[in-house]
């Protein structure tokens, strides 16, 4: 390991504009560590331009810390001799994204994200798995003691699929979709007990689940027990739906919601579901999905592609701007734990946090090796998943369902398997009301839609 004042971090994806920009600003304003970025991206023009904002950003008079960030030309070159990998990427283009989020509303299935489960997910899912076969042995040939940070969905397969590739990969996977559940919490605690001064990191939750179906079992502050005052609150608002305030108008926003899904959830099942209700709702029968006007009464939206391409422009103008110093970077932190983390395990303090790893038993009821979500400890030079419990027998078959679907998912797509393929695909609630000949259409047209980011065996 680097010393902590010169640590070499490899970012892949390093032309991203949403999360790059994000880790950045938080590294500029700790001032405990210090070091290299190499950027690399298969869009070299990207990692250039992403390159000359990190140096504005570390260069900006409130930065406490000094990064010097370097493009890259090959995977070899970003990761030789790297204390840590962050992964961000975007496998294939906004004409797949097209297909995936899409191409299903032909058959009556409306997808929110359509990047983790259902129809989307799992094409998703095909062309993401082999680009990460290509990166788990880049890391393996040439950072194989390099803490590696995935962000990139499906979060649960990316992460699944570097241990596959290289069992003794040190990887986890970080998602914030439970932190907007604990700021529920919080906001749950001013609304009906008149306590506003609660943050997050002061409550005790027991996560368990999997990415973006993650639920909470248990949650306390100090010595409150929460779950009680979480069921009173979820009968109080299930049908008018609860908003903080008039920023986080659900009508207003393609991320934000009224809750109601989570709270039916919890009516239904017992636990906390933890994380934004346009994932949640993916991962039931179409419930709450049935069509747009069923999705709006649940009080949340629908995410287009045509929103995501034209929010591209939007941050690609931004980066125009901060390129040529017509706009200056600002130096607020972006509220996630990555570098936060990254601190933990080179010993700056242990730390707790909800984290993708493969079970080792920590959901004793789930499959040995799948990727689940639960929390860690977090301390010098190792990650320590804390014991969540066997799972509710309420959720259990929810959630079991999926992690068989996405261990399938990545035997169809190691072994380019149509007809597990297939059976996977139609396996997803989200397509129980679709018939076999219509789904089989669906899949054979989608997976042409991948055509290029897929092995020539699928065809």
């Amino acid at each position: 390991m680097s010393d902590i004042k010169n640590l070499q971090i490899a970012y892949i994806g390093g032309g991203s504009r949403g999360w790059a920009w994000g880790f950045m600003t938080d590294l500029a304003t700790d001032p405990e560590i210090s070091g290299t970025i190499r950027l690399y991206d298969i869009d070299k023009e990207a990692a250039e331009r992403n390159r000359v904002i990190g140096q504005k950003i570390s260069a900006h008079p409130k930065a406490v810390s000094r990064w010097s960030y370097e493009v890259s030309n090959t995977l070899q070159e970003a990761l030789t001799g790297a204390d840590f990998v962050v992964i961000s990427i975007l496998p294939g283009t906004f004409r797949e994204m097209q297909s995936d989020v899409h191409l299903p509303e032909r058959v009556g299935v409306w997808q929110p994200v359509g990047d983790t489960v259902g129809a989307g997910g799992f094409m998703r899912a095909l062309r993401t798995i082999p680009m990460y076969v290509e990166i788990a042995e880049a890391i393996r040939d040439f950072a194989p003691d390099a803490w590696v940070i995935n962000y990139t969905n499906p979060m649960s397969l990316c992460v699944r699929t570097l241990y596959e590739v290289f069992p003794a990969v040190r990887a986890f996977g970080c998602c914030h979709e439970v932190f907007g559940t604990q700021k529920l919490l919080c906001a749950m605690l001013k609304a009906e007990e008149g306590v506003s001064d609660v943050r997050r990191q002061d409550l005790r939750t027991t996560v368990t689940g999997i990415n973006h179906f993650t639920w909470i079992t248990a949650a306390s502050w100090g010595t409150t027990d929460l779950m009680p005052l979480y069921a009173r609150f979820a009968e109080k608002y299930a049908e008018s739906g609860f908003e903080e305030g008039q920023d986080k108008n659900w009508m207003n926003s393609h991320f934000a919601c009224a809750h109601r899904v989570k709270f039916d959830l919890f009516r239904r099942y017992g636990a906390i579901a933890a994380a934004g209700d346009r994932h949640l709702a993916e991962f039931v029968a179409p419930w709450y999905t049935k069509d747009p006007e069923t999705i709006r009464s649940w009080m949340f939206n629908l995410t287009s592609v045509s929103w995501r391409m034209q929010d591209l422009e939007d941050r690609l103008a931004r980066s125009d701007r901060l390129i040529r110093g017509e706009e200056e970077p600002a130096l607020k932190t972006s509220g996630e734990e990555g570098h936060l983390l990254l601190k933990a395990l080179l010993g700056l303090g242990d730390m707790v946090s909800n984290v993708n790893v493969p079970n080792r038993g920590q959901i004793p009821d789930l499959p040995l090796g799948a990727v689940v979500e639960t929390n860690a400890l977090f301390g010098r030079n190792r990650i320590e998943p804390l014991f969540a419990g066997p799972m509710p027998a309420s959720i259990r078959p929810l959630v079991t369902r999926h992690v068989l679907n996405q261990e399938n998912t990545l035997t169809a797509a190691l072994n380019c398997d149509r007809k597990l393929g297939f059976t996977t695909f139609m396996n997803d609630p989200q397509l129980a009301a679709v018939s076999p000949a219509e789904g089989e259409k669906l899949f054979n047209d989608m997976l042409e839609n991948q055509k290029e980011y897929l092995p020539k065996a699928w065809f």
